[in-house]
């Protein structure tokens, strides 16, 4: 009876000892509900935020209103197939799962994220492969292809590998109480919306605005007053940042970096991204785009709120300063032959010339370009256009043309659809590859275009029995350095000119917790196929034929009779 007594006591102490823990581990939650503005537009809807302790600037989202809202950003109710999110909690985990059946587990003893497959659950429905990266809509209501055939052929799919975000790790902590499954706005968008849609969750205190990235002269987002930030916002801040950077910069490893936070000790900015102050901290974020990275598609936008729109400008780092300096004389030796610009189509003798300076796409759906008796009427000014335009010159009865010559020369990049588009006209098929170097996840994309416009894809949609030329220069930039590295690799396109500039990462527009707006490196890294092997574009295709100077890159009566001898 004793020992009985004796045991009935000591349980009696940890239950009595829990209690009191969980109490003193409770924290004061309260909610708000905020304007929710979609890309700037008052939504009509509500959005309802929580936060702990009286802190009023660090807003967490709960599981169940985030579900709704990703099913209201991304999913389709109008299509049964479309992306569709559901939630299943027990106790201290939470379990979302997806159409297609792949889960992301939420553990808030553990707080951790852990992915079945971080990219299948990320994978939209209209992605053919792991990373297919195309975004129209590639069919017609009747079901017919449009513009752009994709396959999964050859793909190199990472599947059924686990993932695991350790957020513990970086002092993020989850909050499951009263019946709440709470996470901070901004690790969601992070992790769970920023990587495949390209948008952000801006909040001011004020509202909620969902945007791509924001600008100086958004005048709802700077409505809100300035400030300093709470000390529980500036340390969740600095570890969001950290963890955001450590996982999602596809450049880390090139760069040489082990993780943010002792990069950023190693350069002094800890303590001003961990202070109260905004202005320091957003300061510090644009010298760390425009002077550690420096490459190119990083890129500082908007600061923060509760700096406001102030007029600090960055030093440019030598990567951007080189490119900006090659492009001025590029442009000022075209204008020197074309005083009134390059046209973007023009032929000479025997040889076509099309000039893309960005790669661009001016329309919501493929089906658009369709239903015109005269290709040449289409109204939209794009690349897509472009070269079905130029495809029906060169091809017309009695042609001339025996050469095409690709002007990349001055093209900084742009719309990877109309990458691909422009590539699979040249060559008759786009092989397209990417790594995930978050996950470790490879996969390579084939691409057909029908650019005669019959819904066919075939020989009929390809000028891949010409003499096929590309002009590139250090300028020639992201899609604009992929085109003639997937040209090179293909051994059926003659580069002229000098090394293209580079730029292998896709762009992911990224935010901090406190409101700056920022461009990144994805982790989604353009690579190209050989010998069953990865090879990242970073450092640019080097020509087979060398063009010294910018004045001899539009000269193109000369350039046309060199063309000829070189075959």
């Amino acid at each position: 009876m004793k020992k009985l007594l004796s045991i009935l006591l000591v349980l009696a102490m940890v239950v009595s000892l829990g209690v009191t823990a969980f109490a003193e581990d409770r924290r004061e939650i309260t909610s708000a509900e905020f304007p929710f503005y979609l890309m700037g537009d008052d939504s009509g809807e509500k959005v309802t935020l929580y936060f702990l302790d009286g802190v009023n600037d660090l807003p967490y989202v709960e599981l169940n209103d985030w579900m709704d809202l990703l099913n209201m950003i991304i999913g389709d109710e109008d299509d049964e197939n479309g992306y569709r999110l559901s939630l299943e909690t027990a106790g201290p985990v939470a379990c979302y799962t997806r159409e297609n059946g792949f889960t992301m587990v939420i553990d808030f003893d553990e707080n951790i994220f852990r992915f079945q497959d971080y990219n299948f659950f990320m994978k939209l429905p209209n992605m053919s492969t792991l990373l297919d990266f195309t975004s129209k809509d590639c069919f017609n209501e009747a079901g017919e292809p449009a513009l752009i055939k994709k396959s999964d052929s050859y793909s190199f799919d990472r599947y059924g590998d686990e993932l695991v975000i350790r957020l513990g790790d970086y002092g993020i902590d989850l909050i499951q109480q009263e019946g709440l499954y709470l996470v901070p706005l901004q690790t969601m968008c992070d992790f769970t919306l920023a990587p495949n849609k390209g948008f952000n969750f801006f909040f001011n205190g004020q509202c909620v605005i969902l945007a791509d990235k924001l600008s100086a002269s958004n005048e709802l987002y700077y409505s809100a007053p300035t400030g300093t930030r709470s000390k529980a916002l500036a340390e969740y801040g600095y570890n969001e940042l950290c963890l955001m950077l450590d996982s999602l910069y596809g450049l880390k490893e090139v760069h040489g970096i082990d993780s943010f936070a002792q990069l950023f000790e190693e350069i002094g900015f800890d303590e001003g991204l961990r202070g109260t102050d905004p202005d320091l901290a957003d300061r510090l974020i644009y010298n760390l785009i425009n002077m550690y990275f420096d490459d190119i598609h990083s890129g500082f936008r908007a600061y923060s709120y509760l700096t406001g729109p102030i007029d600090y400008d960055a030093e440019k780092g030598p990567s951007l300063t080189g490119l900006m300096e090659h492009r001025n004389e590029h442009m000022a030796a075209r204008a020197e032959q074309y005083p009134d610009g390059a046209p973007r189509y023009e032929e000479i003798g025997n040889t076509a010339y099309i000039t893309f300076d960005h790669f661009d796409i001016f329309t919501g759906s493929y089906n658009d370009y369709y239903g015109y008796e005269n290709v040449q009427d289409i109204p939209i000014e794009d690349t897509v256009s472009m070269v079905i335009k130029a495809h029906e010159q060169i091809t017309r009865e009695n042609s001339p043309i025996e050469n095409v010559v690709i002007d990349l020369s001055c093209n900084t990049g742009g719309t990877v659809d109309a990458a691909a588009y422009l590539v699979a006209w040249c060559l008759g098929k786009a092989s397209i590859s990417l790594k995930d170097t978050f996950t470790g996840a490879m996969a390579n994309t084939d691409y057909w275009a029908d650019v005669n416009l019959d819904r066919e894809f075939d020989e009929r949609d390809t000028i891949a029995d010409k003499n096929i030329f590309c002009l590139i220069s250090p300028v020639s930039f992201s899609c604009g350095n992929l085109v003639p590295n997937v040209f090179k690799q293909s051994g059926k396109v003659t580069l002229l000119g000098r090394t293209s500039g580079g730029g292998s990462c896709t762009v992911l527009t990224a935010s901090s917790a406190w409101g700056t707006s920022f461009t990144i490196s994805s982790q989604t890294r353009m690579s190209f196929l050989k010998n069953g092997a990865l090879y990242d574009i970073d450092r640019g295709a080097d020509p087979d034929y060398t063009i010294s100077t910018p004045e001899k890159y539009y000269d193109r009566e000369a350039l046309t009779d060199y063309i000829n001898t070189l075959y």
